[in-house]
């Protein structure tokens, strides 16, 4: 049995009668070669099965042509969509994706690391677990470029993008106190990151700004880690069942999530206590979920720019691979507060 062997650009040029040369700029769109012999010499690659070797590609030309993708949670739709995007602008660059997930954890950043320096990757974009940076560090010190995306790691003083949380918590909060709301309540997740950490801020500046008191209480972490993967999406049953100690007799009139799956847990609650939505409790979600306008309240929420996230990402990314003496860039992009029925009453319009 003959063993299988793999096409060459020789095999191309001598079925051709071309260069090994005037094939290799031919695949490679060089200006120098006519569009008749670049489309001959592109039907006989595909005829062949002709896959160039990046491997030696990158040899001859110093460099991987691989971009390195670190995310903790591809579940989450935030972070599906700016994968797509990312990988969509890359391969437009004529870059591959290496693609590594964390699962928020730091033990799992190593590792991610050590896969970056091994495959020498041109660069990378990096939402970072904020637990440790040592081995990003090292990272940026063996030459490879980073940008961190949502989350940023200051010591580093590397290019970062994210979503201006901040503004987006702002928002939901005032949207609730000026359809009336003036008992609000927070329900964020548990992990120690500055997106949760930010959202928090802009609660309490909308607060503060409308003259209303925030109370330890009025702020709540729904605890998420008991999960043995924190990658599965956030669990509409966590904030159920949080929630179902906060409601007693009294309830806020003001519900401010921090993701559209704990507004889902928390609204399954309000109907079962016969809590009208949004008469008696009106409620915001983040990220402007697929489902979010389909629910039998649809939900009013912080839609997030995710694509424009992760093109302003690789952006950074190839200006900082032609350039490595500008100054580290920090993007905040403005989320956009959509407005439905669970917070839109007669009185709320």
């Amino acid at each position: 049995m003959t063993e299988a062997r793999r096409a060459t650009l020789r095999d191309i040029a001598t079925a051709l009668g071309l260069s090994v040369n005037t094939v290799s700029r031919a695949l490679g769109d060089k200006d120098s070669v006519s569009a008749k012999t670049r489309a001959a010499v592109q039907a006989e690659a595909a005829r062949i099965g002709y896959v160039p070797n990046t491997l030696a590609r990158s040899l001859v030309l110093g460099s991987a042509m691989t971009l390195g993708l670190v995310i903790t949670n591809p579940s989450n739709p935030f972070y599906a969509q700016l994968i797509s995007t990312i990988e969509l602008k890359a391969r437009a660059q004529g870059y591959s994706l290496l693609l590594l997930v964390t699962d928020e954890s730091a033990e799992n950043e190593q590792r991610a690391t050590e896969a970056l320096l091994r495959s020498a990757v041109d660069g990378a974009v990096v939402v970072p677990v904020q637990a440790e940076w040592d081995h990003w560090r090292r990272v940026r010190d063996a030459g490879i470029p980073l940008v961190f995306v949502n989350r940023d790691v200051p010591e580093l003083d590397c290019d970062m993008v994210g979503v201006d949380n901040e503004r987006g918590a702002y928002e939901a909060t005032s949207h609730l106190i000026s359809g009336g709301a003036r008992r609000l309540l927070v329900l964020e997740e548990d992990l120690p990151i500055t997106t949760t950490a930010d959202r928090v801020t802009g609660f309490r500046h909308a607060m503060a700004d409308a003259g209303l008191e925030v109370s330890d209480e009025s702020i709540r972490a729904v605890p998420t880690k008991r999960y043995d993967s924190l990658a599965l999406p956030w669990q509409p049953e966590e904030a159920y069942r949080f929630a179902q100690t906060l409601l007693g007799g009294s309830h806020p009139d003001g519900i401010v999530t921090g993701n559209d799956y704990f507004a889902l847990g928390v609204l399954r609650l309000l109907a079962e206590r016969g809590l009208d939505v949004p008469g008696d409790v009106a409620i915001t979600g983040y990220g402007d979920h697929p489902y979010a306008a389909y629910l039998q309240t649809p939900l009013t929420t912080i839609r997030l720019p995710a694509a424009e996230v992760g093109s302003t990402a690789v952006e950074l990314l190839m200006q900082r691979l032609r350039s490595s003496s500008e100054r580290p860039r920090k993007t905040l992009i403005r989320p956009e507060l959509v407005v439905r029925a669970s917070t839109q009453t007669p009185a709320r319009l």
